[in-house]
C-alpha cells in the first residue's frame, strides 16, 4: 500500500514537476509575447499618431502653400500692371516730341478727363482733349519732353521730366510771341484695370509758362 500510494504520489508529484517544467520553460516565451504584444500595441498607437500628426501638418503646409503662392501671384499682377502702366504713361508724354498726337492718345479711354493743373474747368472726353493738344502743339512745333522718369504705385504714374517749346503760331485767341520756355513738371496719370488712361494732372501752372512766354493773361 506505501508502495502504491508511494508510487501513485511519485506519479502525480512527476507530473507536478513535469507541469511545473514546462510553465517554467514557457514562461519565458509568454513573458516575451505578451511584452511583444504590448510594444506592438504601442508602437502602432504611436505611429497612428505620429500620421495624424503629419498628415495634419501635410494639409497645413499645403494649405500655407497655396496661401502664399496667391500672395506671391497677386504681387506679381499687380506689379506687372504697374509696369505696364508706367510704361504707357512714358510713351505717351515722349509722343510729344515729333507732335504724334495720335500716339500720345493711343492709350486713353474715350472718356478720359484732363484736369490740367487745376486752375481751369477740365476738359472730358477723349475728342476734347486731342483737340486742345492739337493746338498746343501747333502753336509749339519744337515742343520737347526730356529726362523723363516715371514712378508707379497702384492704378497711378507720375513721369517728371523737363519742357521746353516756342511760342511761334497762334493757339486760340493768342498771338504768337516768338519766346521760348523751359521748365520743370510732373505728368499724373489714373489708368483703369485695362490700363488705360482715364485722368491726367499736371503740377506746373499753366500761368507761369504763359508769362515766361511774354502773354498777358486776363
Amino acid at each position: 500500500m506505501c508502495l502504491c500510494g508511494g508510487k501513485g504520489r511519485s506519479s502525480a508529484q512527476k507530473h507536478e514537476n513535469a507541469s511545473l517544467s514546462y510553465t517554467n520553460f514557457s514562461l519565458p516565451f509568454i513573458i516575451a509575447k505578451t511584452f511583444k504584444a504590448n510594444i506592438m500595441k504601442k508602437m502602432l498607437v504611436f505611429i497612428s499618431a505620429f500620421a495624424l500628426v503629419l498628415g495634419c501638418n501635410t494639409r497645413s503646409d499645403v494649405g500655407s502653400t497655396s496661401a502664399t503662392d496667391s500672395a506671391l501671384a497677386a504681387l506679381h499682377a499687380r506689379d506687372s500692371a504697374v509696369a505696364r502702366n508706367k510704361a504707357t504713361a512714358l510713351a505717351s508724354i515722349e509722343a510729344f516730341n515729333g507732335g504724334k498726337v495720335d500716339e500720345v492718345f493711343k492709350n486713353f479711354a474715350t472718356d478720359a478727363v484732363d484736369f490740367g493743373d487745376g486752375s481751369m474747368s477740365p476738359a472730358k472726353g477723349l475728342d476734347s482733349i486731342k483737340g486742345i493738344i492739337k493746338e498746343f502743339l501747333a502753336a509749339f512745333p519744337d515742343y520737347k519732353a526730356e529726362n523723363l522718369v516715371a514712378i508707379g504705385e497702384a492704378n497711378m504714374v507720375a513721369v517728371f521730366g523737363e519742357y521746353s517749346g516756342t511760342f511761334k503760331n497762334p493757339m486760340g485767341k493768342m498771338k504768337p510771341t516768338g519766346k521760348s520756355f523751359r521748365t520743370r513738371d510732373a505728368d499724373l496719370f489714373t489708368f483703369n484695370d485695362a490700363g488705360k488712361i482715364t485722368e491726367h494732372r499736371s503740377i506746373q501752372s499753366g500761368a507761369y509758362i504763359m508769362q515766361s512766354l511774354g502773354v498777358r493773361m486776363k
